[in-house]
């Protein structure tokens, strides 16, 4: 039973671990946690639903080392995003700008919902909502089956 609990912990906690090397990790504390924010919102552009701080690809460490070095080098955070950007596009971003060539990438989740209440709320008022009466031929059979079930 402990062997299981501790499979079943070690699963739990192996979401945390990163692709990381030890050998990628800078010396200044204060530099490494920034490229950690930054890497942890680039796509790893071969897996493309990882970033690259998760991501064991080759190209995805690359990318954690030229961060690193753009850092070194002095770069800010935006200018490090900015330059990753103009090199590989917009696609590397995690989570895309919001500008007018993104515009439909943000807003069709709104756009989608929008037309789905007004299709269901159509749908809805198209529906009776009251059944009709029934005319007296129907209801004069609706009587004699009532009838005959209560007979038997």
């Amino acid at each position: 039973m402990r062997f299981v609990l501790a499979f079943i912990a070690a699963l739990l906690l192996s979401g945390a671990v990163f692709a990381v090397q030890p050998d990628e990790v800078l010396k200044d504390p204060a530099l490494e946690k920034r490229a950690r924010e930054i890497s942890s919102g680039l796509r790893c552009l071969v897996c493309q639903n990882q970033s690259i701080d998760d991501s064991d690809a080759q190209l995805a460490k690359d990318l954690r080392l030229l961060v690193r070095e753009r850092l070194v080098a002095g770069d800010t955070d935006g200018q490090v995003r900015d330059f990753l950007v103009q090199r590989y596009g917009e696609f590397v971003l995690l989570k895309p700008t919001f500008r007018t060539h993104t515009l439909l990438l943000w807003l069709t989740p709104a756009l989608v919902l929008v037309l789905g209440g007004i299709g269901a709320y159509a749908a809805m008022r198209r529906r009776p909502r009251v059944a009709p009466a029934l005319d007296a031929e129907e209801q004069k059979a609706l009587d004699d089956l009532l009838k005959r079930d209560q007979s038997a």
